[in-house]
């Protein structure tokens, strides 16, 4: 199974209640990647850098399974820049400074050999490139993934409907579901968008953890309570990547295994939040993802005593 993703590689400066990290490697594509390389090792990666972007990380990923003759170097020019602080309570941020560079004329080319791609992820990105994107892939591939943000939707909302209906699944927030929806309940905002073209979605709740949708079928992964959080950059993206992962590496499309895609996602996004950047999920093992797997099937299992009820 091959996957391809489209995303930003980019630079980061976070500031939190805690400490600052200054500069240092991000972007979608670079945490749905690593993400997704711990289930997959034919992942196609599609970006843009510039020449300040460091070589070695672009050897690291290829040599966890992901090509990059797909991520343009721009000479002379910067890679995509984005500065950002969070609140005590880590779940709301302002943006400091965005930075496009070479992401303000991003025009992506797919490259012939990533054009049989079996999974697509489409990462946050402006509708118009994740159509162009769609528009360079002749066969359909079995499954095609897309994340987006508030900010499309207030900017861009009928390209980013057009881009909707040819998508299986979505993944957004909870606040931009019922954005996009005009329905304060998460089950009737379900509805509403998977009208609009995508047979799954996926709405984030942070901290609370995340929901599936599938027609009327439901399911409701809880986030993992941690004693450290770091910083939750990336945790979005480190969710796709291990959900799109898990499904590429099962190559199983059922709702049953839906579910398990869900709570794999979060099990790699809770590493990410622990340490600043991208290196928490490098340097996750298979026995590490197996031990928080663990921790989740505990969090989430009870029996139930009928006889309590009578």
């Amino acid at each position: 199974m091959k996957l391809l993703v489209v995303g930003t590689v980019a630079f980061d400066t976070i500031h939190t209640p805690f400490d600052k990290a200054e500069k240092i490697v991000g972007g979608a594509a670079t945490y749905i990647g690593w993400a997704a390389s711990h289930f997959v090792n034919n992942i196609c990666l599609v970006s843009v850098v510039g020449d300040d972007f460091p070589a070695n990380e672009l050897a690291d990923m290829r040599a966890n399974g992901m090509n990059t003759e797909g991520i343009q170097i721009k000479e002379g020019r910067k890679s995509f820049f984005w500065e950002g602080k969070y609140s005590m309570d880590m779940n709301h941020r302002d943006t400091l400074v965005t930075d496009l560079n070479v992401l303000a004329d991003f025009d992506p080319v797919i490259p012939k050999s990533y054009q049989d791609c079996d999974f697509l992820m489409l990462g946050n990105l402006s509708p118009q490139v994740q159509m162009r994107v769609i528009e360079q892939v002749p066969n359909k591939p079995k499954f095609v993934a897309l994340d987006t943000m508030n900010f499309w939707m207030d900017n861009a909302l009928e390209d980013l409907k057009a881009v909707i209906k040819k998508v299986d699944l979505i993944t957004i927030n909870d606040e931009e579901a019922r954005q996009l929806s005009g329905e304060y309940s998460l089950r009737k905002a379900a509805k509403v968008i998977q009208a609009m073209g995508p047979e799954y979605l996926v709405i984030k709740k942070g901290e609370h953890g995340a929901l599936l949708f599938h027609g009327e079928d439901m399911f409701f992964a809880p986030a993992l309570p941690l004693e450290e959080v770091f910083d939750p950059t990336g945790a979005g993206d480190s969710f796709a990547g291990g959900f799109i992962g898990y499904l590429v590496k099962t190559n199983d499309l059922s709702f049953d295994n839906m579910k398990r895609a869900l709570v794999y996602g979060s099990a790699v996004a809770s590493y990410c939040v622990e340490q600043f950047g991208i290196n928490n999920v490098k340097s996750l093992t298979p026995r590490m993802i197996h031990d928080r797997i663990s921790d989740f099937v505990e969090l989430m299992t009870f029996s139930a005593q009928a006889s309590h009820l009578e």
